[in-house]
């Protein structure tokens, strides 16, 4: 079986982004379903898989961010509203047997993905 998973790259100072705050939901329709929350470590990674074994289904997903708070956090001076808060990547699992790593390449100003293994 596959497994999901992520990680976070602050490339603003070049580090993990570490303790942002991770939420996890499965896209049924119009109806989204919170599966996992989780916080990352201080290599910016989750300590366990996102999903796994029976929990890792075919289906669409979305992984929400909050890289606001985590630049807060750092001191970093933004402007109100933020421009990048809450990030939300959609993402689709077509094969369930094998591994997906979303992770987040983020500043205050951008941000981007990839799928990774």
């Amino acid at each position: 079986m596959g497994k999901l998973s992520t990680h976070v790259l602050d490339t603003t100072q070049g580090k993990p982004g570490a303790g942002v705050a991770i939420e996890l939901y499965a896209v049924r329709g119009a109806a989204r379903v919170l599966l996992v929350t989780a916080v990352t470590n201080a290599d910016g990674r989750c300590a366990a898989a996102l999903l796994e074994g029976d929990s890792m289904q075919p289906g669409c997903y979305e992984l929400v961010f909050a890289a606001g708070d985590y630049f807060a956090a750092q001191g970093v001076t933004m402007p109100a509203p933020r421009f990048i808060d809450r990030v939300t990547i959609a993402f689709g699992i077509a094969d369930a047997g094998q591994n997906y790593h979303v992770p987040l390449v983020v500043t205050p100003w951008s941000y981007a993905t990839y799928r990774g293994s």
